[in-house]
């Protein structure tokens, strides 16, 4: 009856929202036409390498727009994915950081997504490819937008583009000079803090920007988590056909991790520290051609170590240290109207040390050789073809080609339907390829976990889909739809075998290509402006996946849907409502079933001026529902609120 109650409440809420923005719209309706509804179809980055609009990229694209993002009342850009159809979302920082994974169940590391902040790798190397902490390489106000390509796109961007691609795309130094300050405080702990500073002209613009992210983390977790952050960009004009872009940063993670009657995971604060250097350079070769050259140099320190309680003096450690370089070089050119190419190549090194992983002080080292090239032909004025590809040469994993074909045909004006067939690859990590844990003591081997026999290749998928794009201009809307099919091949999945010799129960843990799987459905979003301030987002997926997550529970179809509404009100007050809600699935941290679960957040804004200053206050409450298991059984969301106070010369 509570919970009854609870909906009834919220949906009240709801409702009444809605009803105050169609009594404070109302009057303006009737002066209305369709241009004040939709603007220009958008351009996106990072789907080919090209810059394409919207209804001519080679796949589905959602974008994450200025306005959504500091609407949403987010502290990061985990908790941003779940407005993406597709994706589901963790905020636990137990065994990374706050993550998301799409199609696939969510994993310690989720790492089949792949992420960038402006076009640069920020997977972990050291986490087995995961994406946690390149999620928190930047503060959420420093994000111009955010690029979620759903769908393989190992095509243009390699090895970990396998089912999605995320660009985090910055704002522009123009956007940003001057002084900015915020902080916000609240339950759970909440402490966030920002202060930023842009100066330059013309030729030179700068943004330094230091923040902090802090909470007591989940109940039933051994938190708290701080996250600190400094970051540096640079836009330098050095001629008129050349610019330079200098970014530079550094990310401390310290996260409270661990369970107090767990020996072997004891509770400890794990500190990842993540520092990263980038430049790019760019020059203009005439009105339809350019060149690119890009550099990224990135390390990461992890220091996660705990005293074993059964046995004095012996210490658990899983730190170490990891780095990654990257040049890449691209030509962009125009052939007559109806032909754009990007092609190019990249050097990639990924390396890593860890003694308590590796069970040697030796150095791993992953080299890729990669080139790429895509070709978007218009065919007729209303057909346009992108074809192109990626050849990928690593040490490791062998030769690989990841080839993509996507055809879009423009029905008419403002409905676009699109089809395509895309290859793309995974290759194993060096943990699950070489990861060998071992304890001593002494020098006498206690116990053995982790002993990778290194039998074990690159995962595949073949995707197959069918795309509209829609625009009803009379209704104020658009939609887009992806129906698709994801046929997966020699899935690296962990098992255990018999190692005698190796201490404990003469067991140990490998890696193998252990299940061909199948994932198809649909999924849809919707963009509604129904009136000039008001705007509606709304996203469903419905998938059917064969994959066995485990061996206890058989595959299951999941369903997620999200929702969004914003309004503006008089006296500069803006609100916003979130919703998302997931089926029944699987925790990620133990071999359990997780149950559905819904969250709504709640944001409620003013605008602030002083004299010449500019701000904001604002309240945000997230979870006005009950609480709900994230990560693991024992984990819960509970219900925060914190308020934000934001102010701008």
């Amino acid at each position: 009856m509570m919970h009854l109650k609870r909906r009834i409440h919220l949906n009240g809420l709801f409702f009444a929202m809605l009803g105050l923005a169609q009594l404070t719209c109302a009057q303006e309706l009737a002066a209305l036409s369709e241009k004040d509804y939709l603007g220009e179809v958008p351009i996106v980055l990072s789907v080919s390498r090209l810059p394409q609009r919207l209804d001519e990229a080679p796949g589905a694209v959602t974008i994450l727009d200025r306005q959504m993002i500091r609407m949403s009342g987010a502290r990061d850009v985990a908790d941003l994915l779940r407005l993406v159809p597709g994706f589901r979302v963790s905020t636990s920082f137990e065994s990374n950081t706050p993550q998301g994974s799409y199609h696939t169940s969510l994993s310690d590391y989720s790492n089949h997504v792949q992420v960038m902040v402006d076009g640069r790798s920020v997977y972990s190397p050291y986490m087995q490819g995961g994406t946690g902490t390149g999620l928190q390489t930047v503060a959420i106000e420093d994000i111009e937008r955010i690029e979620v390509l759903r769908g393989s796109n190992s095509a243009a961007y390699g090895a970990r583009a396998f089912l999605g691609t995320i660009n985090i795309v910055t704002r522009d130094t123009v956007d940003t000079q001057g002084v900015q300050a915020q902080v916000a405080s609240g339950e759970n702990g909440i402490q966030d803090a920002l202060v930023r500073l842009g100066w330059g002209d013309d030729r030179a613009r700068f943004r330094l920007t230091a923040d902090r992210r802090a909470d007591h983390g989940l109940s039933g977790a051994s938190g708290p988590d701080r996250v600190n952050r400094v970051n540096l960009r640079a836009d330098l004009r050095t001629s008129p056909a050349d610019q330079v872009e200098l970014r530079a940063g550094q990310t401390v993670i310290d996260a409270g991790v661990g369970f107090s009657d767990q020996e072997g995971n004891d509770v400890r604060t794990r500190s990842m520290d993540t520092s990263f250097v980038q430049l790019d350079w760019r020059r203009s070769l005439g009105p339809d051609e350019d060149l690119a050259v890009q550099f990224s140099h990135t390390t990461e320190t992890i220091s996660d170590k705990f005293p074993y309680r059964p046995i004095a003096g012996v210490t658990i450690s899983f730190g170490g240290r990891a780095n990654n370089d990257n040049l890449m070089l691209q030509h962009t050119l125009r052939k007559g109207a109806d032909l754009r190419l990007v092609w190019g190549g990249e050097l990639r090194r990924e390396s890593l040390v860890s003694r308590p992983l590796y069970n040697t002080d030796a150095e791993f080292a992953t080299d890729f050789v990669r080139l790429f090239g895509n070709a978007e032909w218009r065919l007729h004025k209303d057909l346009v073809l992108n074809a192109g590809g990626m050849f990928e040469r690593g040490n490791v994993s062998g030769d690989h080609l990841s080839p993509r074909v996507m055809l879009n045909w423009h029905l008419t004006e403002g409905h676009t339907l699109r089809y395509g067939l895309t290859r793309a690859i995974r290759p194993p990590s060096t943990y699950e390829k070489s990861g060998n844990v071992r304890y001593y003591l002494n020098g006498t081997l206690l116990d053995s976990t982790t002993v990778a026999r290194g039998n074990v290749g690159p995962e595949l998928v073949l995707s197959r889909e069918i795309g509209y794009l829609g625009e009803f201009p009379r209704l104020g809307l658009n939609l887009d739809v992806r129906v698709f099919e994801e046929d997966v091949r020699d899935y690296i999945k962990s098992f255990n075998y018999a190692l005698p010799g190796s201490g404990g129960n003469n067991q140990a843990v490998d890696f193998r290509n252990g299940e061909d799987f199948n994932i198809h459905g649909v999924e849809y979003q919707i963009k509604w402006q129904p009136w000039r301030d008001g705007q509606l987002i709304f996203n469903q997926s419905l998938v059917d996946n064969s994959q066995s997550v485990s061996g206890t529970y058989s595959p299951r179809p999941f369903h997620s849907m999200g929702l969004m509404l914003m309004q503006k009100l008089p006296q500069g007050v803006e609100a916003s409502l979130m919703y998302y809600q997931v089926d029944a699935s699987h925790f990620p941290g133990t071999d359990a079933q997780a149950p559905a679960m819904s969250r709504i957040d709640f944001r409620l804004a003013k605008a602030l001026h002083l004299g010449s200053r500019r701000g904001e206050i604002s309240l945000v409450v997230q979870n006005l529902g009950p609480s709900y298991q994230d990560f693991l059984p024992s984990f819960y969301f509970r219900q925060q609120a914190y308020v934000m106070l934001k102010l701008e010369n």
